[in-house]
């Protein structure tokens, strides 16, 4: 009887000692929150463009290859553009022929001068008129013909502004024909990376055909989920961040960096989640290779 009673006081003391510590780790667990952190992070491309060709026609240049780092409106293809440039040619003689047209005050002058004479010789026969030293008929040729010759300023100064309109269109015929010529040239959107070479030299290529995937990768995007519960207003554009991004291959080559978060989405999924992405600065090693690869895989930790 006596053992009994031992056993139930050795049993009622566990209890009352689990009972005890159960408040104790809740009470450490609220002391020690976890930092949020989003999910499911991997790192992608900001731009990744196909460049394509605006112009039917053969390809005589193509100086790039695969790997090649580029500069903004560096050539990557040229289309055949011996067509362009010789229409060029002929709209920069039909703009010069134009210009000198416009520019051109021979006529308006010589208007000019022959009123005045005109009108000179209506007065004087007007005043021959009136002393009935000529008849009035010519006196009245010579006020017709002066008045003519005002006529003919007026018409001196409409063909000089036709003259100048027409210059003006033969003018953007030129920059038209220079818009086509340049369109056989075909450069880099953006400082970037050479992906992928699509088209090959001497192909013949359509408006819209790909030449070449041009990627930037001097700066790359982070994006992730995060739950949207769990959040707490903390998740917004601008919240300070923690982005990781692990390198599988080689964990010494693992990326750390802090930057403001730059998207949130304004819809959250089934799941109860936003979606969110960072941009960060990527960076090259020590072989001169970029350390953040789109495809890695990520972190985003919020502050």
């Amino acid at each position: 009887m006596k053992s009994w009673r031992l056993i139930v006081a050795a049993l009622a003391g566990v209890c009352v000692a689990a009972i005890s510590t159960e408040p104790a780790t809740a009470q450490t667990s609220l002391r020690g929150e976890s930092p949020l952190v989003a999910e499911y992070c991997q790192v992608r491309y900001i731009r990744k463009v196909d460049i394509p060709a605006e112009v039917e026609g053969k390809l005589v240049e193509l100086p790039i290859e695969e790997g090649m780092t580029v500069a903004k409106d560096d050539l990557l293809a040229l289309v055949d553009d011996t067509s362009a440039r010789l229409a060029l040619e002929f709209k920069k003689a039909e703009e010069k022929e134009a210009q000198l047209n416009a520019a051109n005050e021979v006529n308006l002058k010589d208007a000019r001068n022959n009123e005045e004479l005109a009108r000179a010789e209506a007065e004087s026969f007007r005043e021959l008129y009136e002393k009935g030293a000529t008849p009035y008929y010519e006196m009245k040729k010579k006020v017709l013909e002066a008045i003519r010759a005002l006529l003919r300023i007026d018409l001196a100064e409409m063909q000089k502004k036709i003259a100048e309109a027409q210059y003006i269109a033969k003018r953007s015929e030129r920059e038209i024909a220079e818009f086509e010529l340049d369109r056989r040239r075909i450069t880099a959107l953006f400082d970037g990376y050479i992906e992928m070479r699509i088209a090959q030299l001497g192909e013949w290529v359509q408006p819209g055909s790909p030449i070449a995937t041009l990627v930037q990768l001097d700066r790359v995007r982070v994006g992730g989920d995060i739950d949207a519960l769990a959040s707490n207003g903390a998740v917004h554009a601008g919240a300070p961040v923690l982005v990781r991004v692990f390198n599988t291959a080689d964990p010494d080559q693992n990326f750390e960096v802090r930057a403001p978060l730059g998207f949130v989405s304004s819809e959250v999924d089934g799941q109860k989640r936003y979606r969110i992405w960072v941009d960060v600065d990527n960076q090259k090693d020590s072989n001169g290779n970029w350390m953040i690869k789109p495809g890695m895989e990520a972190e985003i930790i919020f502050q």
